[in-house]
């Protein structure tokens, strides 16, 4: 019970085996993170939104977003991340540099970096990034346009002929001498 075989631990201040200091504890510099906060994106302010606040209208700002709530309306964070928690609930556009889903939305999610559905994630909607990652578990029913990071979306080449192309075709003149 008392462990008479090992020999007494030394106490923090005295000095180890041929009278060395014994080693300085070492300390981790990398702080806590939040559980929903999205990885890598430690060094960064972010906002939370508690589970009993609702929004309704439109919500910006220019710091990243952990929104645990009730949003109804549009969110645009265009600069930031934004994070919805997993008490989240959703019913808007949402617009940011990436957003990580861990709650449920209900709207159309746009990004210019990233969108990532998480594990019980749940989006209904369609989504617009240049990556879109969706964990096994999470549930979304839409369409995903992955387009490009910076470049405009240009119409495919046989689309902008058919665009070019009148709907209603005129006649030819031979056409119209055989037409009687």
């Amino acid at each position: 019970m008392w462990k008479k075989d090992e020999p007494a631990r030394p106490f923090a201040g005295s000095q180890g085996p041929a009278g060395e200091p014994p080693p300085a504890p070492t300390t981790s510099a990398a702080p806590t993170r939040h559980v929903s906060e999205p990885v890598g994106q430690t060094g960064r302010e972010t906002v939370n939104i508690g589970k009993s606040v609702v929004i309704k209208g439109e919500l910006s700002g220019s710091e990243d977003l952990t929104i645990e709530g009730q949003v109804d309306g549009k969110i645009e964070l265009r600069d930031n991340v934004l994070t919805i928690g997993p008490n989240a609930r959703i019913k808007a556009q949402v617009f940011a540099k990436s957003v990580v889903v861990l709650g449920k939305v209900n709207g159309n999610v746009s990004a210019s970096e990233k969108i990532d559905i998480r594990e019980h994630g749940s989006v209904e909607g369609d989504i617009v990034a240049p990556r879109v990652a969706i964990a096994d578990g999470a549930y979304f029913r839409g369409s995903i346009d992955m387009q490009r990071s910076g470049k405009p979306v240009e119409p495919r080449k046989d689309e902008a002929k058919a665009a070019n192309v009148p709907a209603v075709a005129s006649p030819t003149p031979a056409a119209a001498v055989t037409q009687h």
